[in-house]
């Protein structure tokens, strides 16, 4: 049977109404030959198949009987019709199961002639079965058959047994049904309603729609309703978010600022390295001379008392030059020193300029040690165009966040640098103090600012520089760190003449906490 599980039709009552039908039309004659206790005549037995099968050729209903070695023993008009097998090819024979299957297998007819009825309808037809409500036994099914037909059928069929006056089974009868109209009309019903449930559920998701854009709609109104109070809560976030970013941007230029003189850096530390490992290698040299005068002196040693050993002795000394070495060594290791110190301080230079101030701790500094470090680090980007002048005043220790100091120092001398020509030029750094602040300045000699864009030197991006060559950073995050300080940052220009940047920093830092307090009192 077809595996497609489908919900049966309306019962069909054919086999009720057959046996129903004859019983009364024949029960005398039934009693007399089959249920008997006296065995029938050939006569009376070959009559009573002749009846059955008329009256079972008469009736419209596909209907076949089996006796209980499961073979054919009637085969009616309408089983010819619908199932396309004769009844000359099926009497007698056990091939019931040839119109419904490709390979032999028990109909349901067959099923009621073995035992454990129930477990063998479940093992062959699972769900598509169940118990006739009307015949004590029987079993009704419904599949759909592919080969039958024009395009397949749907069956609904009936078995129930046959009992003598003893009840024993003689046989098993099974009729069947076309009901390939009426499922498909179900069928067609049931796409009908799920098209209209789809319909509903449609139409509720459109509802749900309209509902959620009016309560959308209703939510807008009061998001209107508060737009002062919202609007004052966005501008603190922006100011928030403002500051963030200001400081992401000051660690970016940082970390470009770095970048840009990385090469300088590696410049400055592979020189002395160089002449270290150029003295180191000379010195491998004069080892490796002394080793042999030691070596020779170990193997002459027992005959130091010969005098010809002595003078050989001493015409090896000569050659190697001992008294030079002696001399040559030490001034050789001294060089070694001064270059392994130079690079030491290059780098400690250069990581106390680029240490981020990660809790942004206020503490009081040594400016000019910083502004050293930072001269030492941008040494290679104003070496070649620029004498550096350091004018240095008596200043006290400023509360600062240092690392940020050096880096305004670093952008004003390096933009110093770019504003000198070809001839080389001046960049002093001087510094000043009175009793509440300390003053820097940096001044050089080059093209000057014009005019018409002093006021926009601070903007955030502006540059004069070629694209790809500044990013108009530089003079903003100084502006705004020196802000940070409370101090103030000035400068004076003349074109042709040079440019002064002047500093101001507060000495002790006054935070915010103790400006409100001052307020208050």
């Amino acid at each position: 049977m077809s595996d497609k599980n489908t919900s049966p039709p309306s019962e069909s009552p054919t086999i009720a109404n057959i046996i129903e039908t004859k019983k009364k039309d024949d029960e005398d004659h039934l009693d007399s030959v089959f249920l008997s206790e006296d065995k029938p005549d050939s006569k009376a037995l070959n009559m009573m198949g002749i009846e059955l099968s008329q009256f079972l050729d008469s009736s419209p209903v596909p209907t076949f009987v089996l006796d209980t070695n499961h073979v054919i023993t009637h085969w009616n008009k309408a089983c010819e019709y619908i199932l396309g097998y004769s009844a000359a090819t099926m009497v007698a024979t056990k091939r019931q199961w040839k119109p419904f299957y490709k390979m032999s297998r028990p109909v349901l007819a067959d099923l009621l002639l073995e035992a454990q009825v129930e477990n063998n309808v479940v093992q062959f037809y699972e769900s598509k079965f169940k118990s006739s409500s009307l015949i004590v036994g029987a079993y009704e099914a419904i599949d759909f058959f592919p080969d039958l037909g024009q395009s397949g059928l749907w069956l609904h069929f009936t078995a129930a047994p046959l009992y003598n006056n003893r009840d024993e089974v003689i046989g098993a009868i099974e009729t069947l049904e076309d009901i390939t109209e009426r499922y498909e009309a179900e069928e067609a019903l049931r796409q009908a309603h799920d098209n209209l449930e789809n319909l509903v559920n449609k139409r509720t998701m459109q509802l749900a729609e309209v509902n959620q854009k009016l309560e959308s709609d209703i939510k807008h109104r009061e998001l209107i309703e508060n737009e002062l109070i919202r609007r004052n809560t966005e501008l603190t976030e922006l100011n928030v978010q403002f500051s963030k970013a200001q400081e992401q941007l000051l660690q970016s230029e940082k970390m470009a600022s770095i970048g840009q003189l990385a090469a300088g850096v590696a410049h400055e530390i592979n020189n002395p390295v160089g002449y270290i490992f150029s003295n180191f290698g000379t010195l491998e040299n004069y080892i490796r001379d002394l080793f042999e005068i030691i070596k020779y002196y170990e193997s002459i040693e027992s005959h130091i008392g010969v005098a010809t050993i002595v003078a050989e002795l001493k015409s090896v000394k000569e050659k190697v030059e001992l008294d030079f070495l002696k001399e040559d060594i030490p001034e050789l290791m001294q060089q070694s020193k001064e270059g392994i110190e130079r690079v030491r301080k290059i780098v400690q230079d250069l990581k106390d300029f680029s240490r981020v101030d990660s809790n942004l701790e206020w503490q009081w500094a040594n400016l000019h040690q910083g502004i050293d470090s930072t001269l030492n680090v941008v040494n290679n980007e104003i070496k070649y165009k620029a004498d550096v002048i350091k004018e240095y005043g008596q200043i006290p220790d400023v509360e600062c966040l240092q690392s940020q100091i050096n880096q305004v120092i670093m952008n004003l001398v390096v933009n110093a640098s770019h504003a000198i020509g070809d001839a080389r030029g001046q960049i002093i750094v001087r510094t000043t103090a009175d009793d509440t602040n300390i003053y820097i300045e940096v001044r050089d000699n080059g093209s000057g600012i014009p005019k018409e864009i002093v006021s926009r030197i601070f903007d955030p991006f502006f540059t004069t520089k070629p694209v790809g060559k500044g990013t108009g950073l530089g003079l903003s995050l100084s502006y705004g760190i020196i802000k940070k300080h409370n101090g103030e940052i000035s400068v004076s220009s003349e074109l042709g003449k040079g440019t002064s940047f002047t500093i101001s920093l507060p000495i002790k830092h006054v935070h915010a906490d103790d400006s409100d307090e001052s307020a208050l009192s």
